[in-house]
């Protein structure tokens, strides 16, 4: 197969495998809305799907849907003096009525309808005449505030033409890296720096798939080099988009890894070098058969992959760190360790903690994965790489037994799926003497 066959088949593994559902909850709730400020039943009028699944660059896996339902305006004077908590909770209480054992709360600014396995929510607002939306916003004391969905909406299928569908597709593939090495960006944020990208270049006007591993080389490239500020205009709307994170780093790293599997163009290890990149939704590559010398180890094959077992629409940064001890040496972070040496020695204690837990949610559940490689581990049969939930302190202890590079994962699950993640590699070695 060729790369645009590879890149073809990754943004299908990619794509939402669950829009019937996605939209039959859309409509339930319109159904809902509409009888209580409308005494009609309609399933799609007065409401508008917003955010990333409105947008069409959601990929497999997203929780976070939104959507603006109309309310008529014969109702602002019911609502207009300080009725903004009044409106949110009118809403809720409609949504409620609809779905009993379902969770349904206000959140400031919407009403949030909590299934099982996504949640959406609800934004209740007055449509003015140059197509913005007037919504309630309950926070000190409450206030209306504007907002352009529809703007957005707009530009990002007009450009998504304009550059020959590719500007959509390279939306996607960014999620698919995001949620790979948790980095802590919006959609709206993602959707903006590609639309960014690709308005600044006409290079891939005329390209698709077969260009797709220049393209994101490019993008990361362009990601990596964007100065450090605290917000952007939004595509379409102009509103302001939030950095809640910096991302640099991460990108220029993503940029070296997309430099090496094109590099790798042709080999074996190709699809293994893109799989760096963006995750196991990227095609794996051809296994092959290899003949075992009689005396080298047979190991079990133990690792858990988190995909397999939750979906992940990474929302919030979450960063790990670790503290290494060894009898009679005062403690030592690894990073320094790292700096110094390059590796680790054997025979130290290992304390993997988290850092910064205020931004995750309060009963967010914690789940460690430490993966071990080399000739030893498989000599030992000490692969391991199974995913197991914290015990509630939200740290992992571990030894260094023997030789490899090591690998510790953390997720954070919360309402069934992982929003945040981090990793840190554990090199172990023997000192030369």
């Amino acid at each position: 197969m060729s790369i645009a066959d590879d890149f073809k088949a990754f943004l299908d593994n990619v794509k939402v495998d669950n829009s019937n559902t996605i939209s039959l909850r859309y409509g339930e709730i319109t159904s809902v809305l509409n009888r209580k400020f409308r005494d009609t039943d309609s399933k799609t009028a007065n409401s508008l799907q917003v955010g990333s699944y409105g947008r069409w660059t959601a990929i497999k896996g997203i929780s976070d849907l939104d959507m603006i339902y109309v309310v008529p305006n014969v109702k602002w004077d019911t609502y207009k003096d300080g009725g903004q908590s009044k409106l949110l909770t009118d809403s809720k209480d409609a949504i409620k009525g609809r779905y009993p054992l379902t969770t349904v709360r206000v959140d400031r600014l919407v009403v949030q309808v909590l299934y099982n396995d996504f949640h959406i929510e609800v934004m209740p607002a007055f449509k003015l005449a140059d197509g913005s939306y007037k919504y309630p916003d309950t926070a000190n004391g409450g206030a209306w505030k504007i907002t352009k969905p529809q703007a957005e909406l707009d530009e990002m299928r007009d450009a998504n033409e304009r550059k020959n569908r590719n500007l959509r597709r390279l939306c996607k593939m960014v999620r698919a890296w995001k949620n790979k090495y948790g980095v802590g960006m919006g959609g709206l944020l993602i959707d903006t720096l590609a639309y960014k990208f690709m308005e600044q270049t006409d290079e891939f006007d005329s390209k698709s798939y077969l260009y797709y591993d220049h393209m994101c080389r490019d993008f990361f490239k362009f990601l990596s080099e964007q100065p450090k500020q605290s917000e952007y205009a939004a595509l379409g709307s102009k509103q302001r988009v939030r950095v809640k994170k910096r991302f640099e780093k991460k990108a220029e790293k993503a940029h070296e890894l997309c430099l090496d599997a094109i590099n790798a163009a042709g080999q074996a290890n190709e699809r293994q070098k893109w799989r760096e990149v963006f995750g196991n939704a990227y095609p794996a590559p051809v296994s092959q058969v290899v003949e075992k010398a009689s005396d080298e180890p047979t190991f079990r094959q133990t690792e858990e992959f988190v995909e397999d077992l939750f979906p992940v629409d990474v929302r919030y940064d979450m960063r790990i760190d670790c503290e290494v001890t060894q009898r009679g040496f005062r403690p030592m972070r690894l990073l320094n360790i790292l700096t110094g040496h390059g590796f680790l020695l054997p025979q130290k204690s290992l304390h993997f903690f988290i850092v910064d837990k205020q931004e995750l949610p309060k009963d967010v559940e914690i789940y460690w994965k430490v993966l071990n490689r080399g000739k030893a581990a498989e000599r030992r049969d000490m692969i391991r790489g199974q995913i197991i939930r914290d015990e509630g302190k939200w740290e992992k202890h571990e030894d260094t037994d023997f030789r490899g590079d090591h690998l510790v994962e953390c997720y954070a699950v919360y309402n069934g799926v992982v929003v945040a993640r981090d990793e840190i590699l554990v090199p172990i070695r023997v000192e030369e003497p």
